[in-house]
């Protein structure tokens, strides 16, 4: 894993990237004010990014700040959480404020995952890196 790994999507570059964290790789999936669209495009290329990973090795920073979830796209993220759920070793959350509570509760229950949210990007990286 390296900066290397930075995925593109037409026009939204380096929304998928791995940053370094105290000798760790994080993927960062920085979703921040995205639109539905983006984000149905974003999920897509989440999937397709984190499946080229060994099993059980990716640390996974996920940033909804200012982010709208329609049904559309909790429906999608239901679907990939599931999906990406064997590459995850770890998985935090910040910027979850606008995000239905009742769709963060089907995203942990749909995708047998435990997904913590932190009130910012630093101490969700603290733990994400504690042993």
């Amino acid at each position: 894993m390296s900066l290397e790994d930075t995925v593109a999507i037409g026009g939204m570059p380096e929304r998928l990237r791995f940053i370094e964290h105290r000798g760790h790789d994080i993927f960062l999936f920085d979703l921040s004010h995205s639109t539905s669209k983006e984000l149905m495009l974003l999920l897509d290329q989440i999937k397709a990014a984190v499946e080229r990973h060994q099993r059980g090795s990716l640390l996974i920073l996920a940033d909804f700040t200012g982010t709208q979830v329609d049904k559309k796209v909790a429906t999608r993220a239901k679907e990939v959480l599931v999906l990406d759920r064997p590459y995850v070793k770890k998985a935090a959350w910040v910027g979850t404020e606008n995000l239905p509570h009742v769709f963060y509760e089907n995203f942990k229950t749909f995708s047998q995952r435990q997904l913590p949210t932190f009130q910012t990007r630093e101490e969700a990286l603290d733990w994400l890196v504690a042993e």
